[in-house]
C-alpha cells in the first residue's frame, strides 16, 4: 500500500468521523436512560434516539472531552424549529442544577400556565392532566399534607411535599415581574441566572455569586465532597435555594453591577416548561428543582435503538426500535 492511498484513507476516516460528530451534535441526540423515573414509557437500560432539529438544530455550544466536564461553553446558534415544545412531549434536556448532565422527562405544562399537584393528581390551569398510558404509581397513598418537604421547589405552606403543591405559574416569554419587597426570589432568581445574568450579594468585603449549579448534584457525580469547599460558608459561590439565606439578604443583590434597589421590574426573555417522569413516584423532575428553559432543551425523545436489562446484562429484543409516546 503506498502513501498516497494511506493518506487518503486516514483523510476518508477523519471526515467519516467529523461528519459523525457534526450529526450527532446537531440533528441527532443519543442517550442512555441510568435510571427508572420515566417507566414504563421508557426502560432502565434503554439507548434512546432524540431529534435535535424538531425544536430548532442548533451549533455547539461546548467544547471538550467528552464524557466528562473538560471544556468550556461557546456561543451557539440555533436555526428555525419545526415547534415548538408541546403537552406531552418526551423531552431531552440538560439539568438546571448540573448543565453536565442530560436528563429525559415528560413535558406536562408549558408557558403561561399554572400547574398544581393534589393527592398525586396533577392540575393545569385547574384541570386535571390524566396520567399518561405507561406512567405509573408505585404507591397508590398520597403523602398527607401534613408532612413537608424542605428539598422540593418553592418550598412552602402551599408546596408542601411532591404529591401536594402548587398553584405554581410558568414563566412564558414576554411577561414582567415587579421587584419589590415581597419578589420571591427563589421563583426569580434562577430565571435571571438562566437568562445569562450575573447575580451577587455584596456587602463591605464580601461578595457572593449565585450559581444554579448544585454542589450536591455535583459532588455525587464526581463522587468528591472537596466540591462544597467552593460554596459558602468555605467559599464564594452559593445557590438562590441555600437554607443560609433569609429574606433580609436579598437588600444587597446585584444583578450585573447594578443594586437590585434600583431595578424596579423584569421581563423574561425564554419560555419554561415543567416536566416530570411518568414513574411519578420515583422521579426527580420539576417538583424538585423547577422550570426547564427553552434553551436548556436539546431535543425530542423519538424512539430505543437498543435496550439492556442492567440486571442480567440480556438485551431487551422487543424495546429495540420502541417508539417513545
Amino acid at each position: 500500500m503506498n502513501k498516497k492511498k494511506i493518506i487518503n484513507e486516514l483523510k476518508a476516516i477523519v471526515y467519516i468521523v467529523l461528519s459523525v460528530l457534526l450529526i450527532k451534535v446537531t440533528v441527532l441526540e443519543a442517550y442512555i436512560v441510568p435510571t427508572g423515573s420515566m417507566e414504563n414509557t421508557i426502560m432502565t437500560g434503554d439507548f434512546l434516539i432524540g431529534s435535535r432539529f424538531v425544536y430548532g438544530m442548533r451549533t455547539p455550544d461546548w467544547l471538550g472531552i467528552p464524557y466528562t466536564d473538560i471544556g468550556f461553553f461557546i456561543p451557539y446558534y440555533t436555526f428555525p424549529a419545526f415547534k415548538n415544545p408541546a403537552v406531552g412531549d418526551v423531552l431531552i434536556f440538560k439539568y438546571p442544577r448540573d448543565k453536565y448532565v442530560k436528563y429525559v422527562k415528560r413535558c406536562v405544562a408549558g408557558p403561561g400556565e399554572t400547574i398544581t399537584v393534589n393527592d398525586k393528581k396533577l392540575f393545569v390551569n385547574e384541570l386535571e392532566v390524566p396520567m399518561w398510558e405507561n406512567g405509573k404509581f408505585i404507591i397508590p397513598q398520597s403523602i398527607p399534607k401534613t408532612y413537608s418537604q424542605s428539598d422540593i421547589f418553592l418550598h412552602s405552606n402551599i408546596n408542601i411535599n411532591k404529591d401536594n403543591m402548587g398553584p405554581i405559574y410558568i414563566p412564558k416569554k414576554g411577561d414582567s415581574f415587579k421587584i419589590d419587597k415581597d419578589t420571591n426570589w427563589k421563583y426569580l432568581l434562577p430565571i435571571m441566572i438562566m437568562e445569562g445574568h450575573k447575580a451577587t450579594l455584596q456587602d463591605k468585603d464580601v461578595t457572593l455569586t449565585f450559581t444554579l449549579q448544585d454542589q450536591f448534584e455535583i459532588g455525587r457525580r464526581k463522587e468528591n465532597d472537596k466540591v462544597l469547599d467552593n460554596y459558602y460558608p468555605k467559599g464564594e459561590l452559593i445557590t438562590p435555594w441555600s437554607n443560609s439565606l433569609v429574606p433580609r439578604h436579598f437588600e444587597f443583590l446585584f444583578i450585573d453591577g447594578v443594586s437590585i434597589k434600583e431595578i424596579k421590574e423584569y421581563k423574561v426573555t425564554q419560555n419554561y416548561y415543567w416536566a416530570m417522569g411518568d414513574n411519578r413516584d420515583d422521579s426527580l423532575d420539576s417538583r424538585y428543582w423547577g422550570f426547564v428553559p427553552e434553551n436548556f432543551i436539546l431535543g425530542e425523545a423519538v424512539f430505543s435503538y437498543f435496550s439492556l436489562n442492567l440486571d442480567t446484562w440480556m438485551p431487551r429484543w422487543e424495546r429495540i426500535g420502541k417508539v417513545i409516546n
